[in-house]
């Protein structure tokens, strides 16, 4: 098993576009928006980790999905068969 898969469907385990804006959104409010102070850490410093792990999740998630799109092409003929209609020649 990869570190990226999870049981079942393979998804569990990878985080996702989702899961890295929320992070990007999160670390940007804690970096320009929060001005807190607590002993013994830095909240903006927080923010900035939590912006670059939120946008290299969004890079590698981007780079599955390429990857999984780029080998995954589907061709579907499509046959109807129909009854010949019956045409009136004076209309």
């Amino acid at each position: 098993m990869c570190a990226y898969e999870g049981v079942g469907t393979g998804n569990h385990g990878r985080m996702g576009i989702g899961t890295s804006i929320f992070l990007i959104a999160v670390g940007a409010i804690l970096k320009f928006a929060v001005t807190a102070t607590i002993s013994g850490i830095e909240i903006a410093t927080v923010g900035v980790i939590l912006m670059v792990v939120g946008i290299i999740g969004l890079l590698v998630s981007l780079l599955f999905l390429s990857q999984a799109r780029r080998g995954a092409v589907v061709t579907r003929d499509r046959v109807v068969e129909r009854e010949p209609v019956a045409r009136d020649p004076y209309l």
